[in-house]
């Protein structure tokens, strides 16, 4: 099932992938509430150090940024958008946070110096507190694209 997903990411063996988490999202702004939520849970659960917060803050901006700019506007006759996807994958060393959305156009972060407006600022966020970042199409059966981020874990010892 995640394989789709780890191409075009950082070279991770994924046989040591030591926990994998996914949930699907619904197509409407609470979704990122639910995000959290979903992060916070699953990262109490992992040892994550040091990076909880920056993977929250990083999950709550991905998701943010595909329900706003990936999920189509609502049709007429009230059928349902095709849903955002999470995926949060930890390696001993190492975590990705994905988010699917069906979407083909790229992520770019907001051409603007104005760091104090409401909006167009989250790709920077992840920018600076993901070790790092990227975007890949799709193919196969899956439709529209992945926005990855990446951290370093710091282990004891």
């Amino acid at each position: 099932m995640l394989k789709p997903l780890r191409q075009g990411l950082p070279p991770l063996d994924p046989a040591a992938v030591s926990d994998a988490a996914s949930c699907a999202l619904p197509a409407r702004f609470e979704a990122v509430r639910e995000a959290r939520r979903f992060t916070r849970c699953t990262l109490e659960q992992w040892d994550v150090g040091d990076r909880f917060d920056d993977i929250c803050l990083v999950v709550s901006e991905l998701v943010t940024n595909a329900l706003r700019h990936a999920v189509p506007a609502a049709p007429r006759g009230g059928e349902a958008h095709p849903s955002v996807r999470l995926h949060l994958m930890r390696w001993t060393e190492r975590l990705v946070c994905a988010v699917r959305d069906p979407s083909h156009e790229s992520p770019a972060p907001r051409d603007s110096d104005d760091f104090s407006a409401e909006s167009g600022r989250g790709l920077f966020l992840v920018d600076s507190f993901a070790d790092s970042w990227g975007w890949h199409p799709l193919a196969g059966t899956l439709d529209g694209k992945v926005v990855w981020a990446l951290f370093r874990l710091h282990t004891a010892g």
